[in-house]
């Protein structure tokens, strides 16, 4: 089993923004991915993070995504499917912010048996702790 843990940090929102993935798997070294935008927003970098981290692998895999972002658990757990179901509009029949992001997610998602879990931020977990610095690493270095 591989776990994912991943985090968006944005200074200012919209403003520089970043985004942090730590990969643990069995008998592995860690792995450990960042990047970032000029101008996002700190949800942009959530599921940017998300992406990254799937994205990393080409076959398919038993991943758990750890995330801190309800906007990112909730959105692929809850709201996604009635998204697709009303043309990419939410439930006030506004167009979904980040559309182009949740569809690649999705895309990336269908080709795992993904698990999600979601974890308080900044509550002393070691891994969401780094993928955190990895995010906002990106930003000090801008």
């Amino acid at each position: 089993m591989i776990k994912i843990y991943t985090d968006g940090a944005c200074s200012g929102n919209p403003g520089i923004g970043g985004w942090g993935v730590v990969i643990l798997e069995k008998n592995k070294d860690y792995v450990f991915l960042n990047g970032g935008n000029d101008n996002t927003t700190n949800n942009r970098m959530e599921l940017q993070a998300a992406i990254e981290g799937l994205k990393f692998f080409r076959d398919k895999q038993d991943i758990t995504l750890v995330t801190d972002s309800k906007y990112v658990k909730d959105g692929i757990q809850s709201w996604i499917q009635n998204w697709k179901k009303n043309g990419w509009k939410t439930s006030a029949k506004k167009p979904v912010k980040n559309k182009e992001l949740w569809i690649e997610l999705d895309d990336l998602i269908a080709r795992h048996n993904i698990s999600w879990e979601w974890v308080k931020g900044h509550a002393g977990n070691t891994h969401n702790e780094k993928a955190d610095y990895l995010a906002r690493r990106y930003i000090e270095e801008i």
